[in-house]
């Protein structure tokens, strides 16, 4: 089992940045790789952003790639989510969630932290 808590998220102006955290915690060892994804209402689940834990490579869905940075902190069990150049369509519920084998089915997630931008 991997619990996961997402934490950092907000209101904030368009233009502005936002950094969210996700602490893991359990068997994180056997951990592939940790991904953010978010939900708007009314709207189906969007990747943002992936991280391959051993190694670093990072992969980025098309609406936030070079607004959004993801990384990671072995030592603490936690992946960052920075986000800039905030826009009001990037309003949603964003959750975490890890992959733990590499086959890009994430089996354990993240409560969600809502990120409001205003225009």
């Amino acid at each position: 089992q991997v619990q996961l808590v997402e934490s950092g998220g907000g209101l904030v102006q368009a233009g502005g940045s936002l950094r969210l955290s996700c602490a893991a915690s359990g068997r994180t060892f056997t951990t592939f790789a940790m991904g953010w994804f978010r939900q708007a209402p009314g709207k189906e689940r969007e990747f943002v952003a992936r991280i391959i834990w051993n190694g670093g490579r990072t992969y980025y869905g098309d609406s936030v790639k070079g607004r959004f940075i993801i990384s990671k902190d072995n030592a603490k069990n936690t992946v960052y989510l920075q986000m800039n150049s905030l826009k009001p369509e990037d309003t949603a519920v964003y959750y975490c969630a890890a992959d733990e084998n590499g086959s890009y089915v994430y089996a354990y997630w993240g409560q969600g932290t809502q990120v409001t931008v205003s225009s």
